[in-house]
């Protein structure tokens, strides 16, 4: 049986005990979640309000498991994809879900593109930044396209290594003030710092990718309920990860740019400014390694978002076909997964060309700010009654915890949703 034809509720691992694996769906899912923003967000928290929100980022980092759990837990307990689970709840989440990844897609393209670029433009400068963003393009295409997901889960796995061992490494030689940092620990909001306290217990790797997880767990060969310990190690272990990556860029901030007195840009520019300061602090090695890790960041993004959306919306779009579950078209490698690679990779190379189309950006703004409760809200009513088997149905504790990850997300999706519409409105 071809692995495009595979049950979703069986497994066909001969009955071998479940082992995990340092590299697996977890750290893919984690990899991808963090990008540019991410550093940048939790590098100016650092710049300005020193380990104050160091709870903020083990907050996020908590909330994260608990969210990617959720999803993994109902693929594995029902068979079932995370999309086949929200038509369930009603057709909104289809009217919903669907314009959001056709117009995510085109926009998340560029700028993913663009973020993994810059930091080749700034050691490569002879080569303009747009040629970059096309190779950029151009080689998460082809490994995608052409890559099975075993080469794509180490692909990933190396680039892990990279962020880990640069931005962990310059952390190291920041020289943390370790007291201070434990004293971090203690929840506290600082005076004009609840935006960043918001976005840091929320910003840690949270993407649509935390929804792909389900489909990487089916792409990795773990079907069935006997997996599930196996895959809540697995995730929390990759989120434990994220969170030391995250911790580090939050010592930078407040070990280099707050000592420095050195403000820096919002967006990936932000990053080359930092660059900029290791160069003259620590000397050149340094500040070109930092820019290593932060392309690896941003590559392991594309080729995360190349793969595991491009599944999901195969998914959507074969149910909106009618097509069975499973359906070859459906699969990795299926003609509705490689128009989505095609979508990712071609058309937003325009943008590149244009001015920002503003009523495209607002669009993706408002659909964006929406994903995250969409995703906390969905599983609460995913994992409770007559939709998951009972033994795997959510507890009180678990019920809990997704109940303050949704409220957060609403709270910052809010917060979003009005950044996004304030151009309207003169703001």
């Amino acid at each position: 049986m071809s692995e495009s034809t595979r049950s979703l509720n069986a497994d066909l691992d001969g009955g071998s005990p479940p082992k995990w694996k340092i590299v697996g769906p977890g750290l893919v899912v984690a990899a991808t979640g963090v990008g540019a923003a991410d550093m940048v967000a939790t590098l100016v928290a650092g710049s300005q309000y020193g380990y104050a929100l160091l709870w903020a980022v083990v907050l996020g980092v908590i909330l994260k498991i608990v969210l990617v759990e959720g999803a993994g837990r109902y693929t594995l307990a029902t068979g079932k994809t995370i999309f086949e689970g929200w038509r369930t709840l009603g057709r909104w989440t289809t009217w919903y879900f669907g314009p959001y990844i056709i117009i995510w897609g085109f926009v998340y393209g560029a700028t993913a593109m663009s973020s993994a670029a810059m930091p080749l433009a700034a050691l490569f400068p002879s080569i303009d930044l747009k040629i970059w963003s096309v190779l950029m393009g151009l080689a998460g295409f082809a490994m995608v396209w052409f890559g099975k997901y075993n080469f794509f889960e180490k692909v990933t796995a190396v680039l892990v290594g990279v962020m880990f061992v640069t931005v962990v490494g310059l952390a190291v030689i920041a020289a943390p003030n370790i007291p201070e940092m434990f004293s971090g620990l203690i929840p506290m909001i600082p005076e004009g710092g609840i935006v960043y306290t918001l976005a840091l217990a929320g910003g840690v790797g949270g993407t649509i990718t935390l929804a792909a997880y389900g489909y990487w767990l089916r792409e990795k060969g773990w079907y069935t309920p006997k997996w599930m310990r196996v895959m809540r190690i697995d995730n929390t272990m990759a989120y434990v990860v994220t969170g030391i990556f995250v911790i580090a860029m939050l010592i930078v901030g407040a070990e280099v740019l707050r000592a420095a007195g050195v403000a820096i840009s919002g967006g990936d520019k932000g990053l080359l400014e930092l660059a900029d300061v290791l160069r003259e602090r620590y000397g050149v090695v340094v500040g070109n390694s930092f820019l290593v890790g932060f392309w690896a960041a941003s590559f392991s993004s594309i080729i995360g978002v190349w793969n595991g959306v491009s599944l999901m919306f195969a998914d959507f779009w074969g149910h909106m076909r009618k097509k069975p579950a499973g359906h070859p078209d459906t699969m990795t490698g299926g003609k509705y997964f490689k128009f989505y690679v095609l979508w990712l990779t071609f058309p937003p190379m325009v943008l590149f060309l244009l001015d920002k189309p503003i009523a495209l950006i607002l669009a993706y703004g408002v659909l964006g700010a929406l994903f995250m409760p969409f995703l906390a809200v969905t599983l609460l009513g995913l994992l409770n009654g007559k939709r998951v088997p009972k033994q795997w149905a959510n507890r009180w504790h678990t019920n809990g915890a997704l109940a303050v990850t949704a409220i957060l997300f609403i709270i910052l999706g809010g917060q979003q949703l009005w950044k996004s519409l304030s151009p309207l409105f003169g703001g």
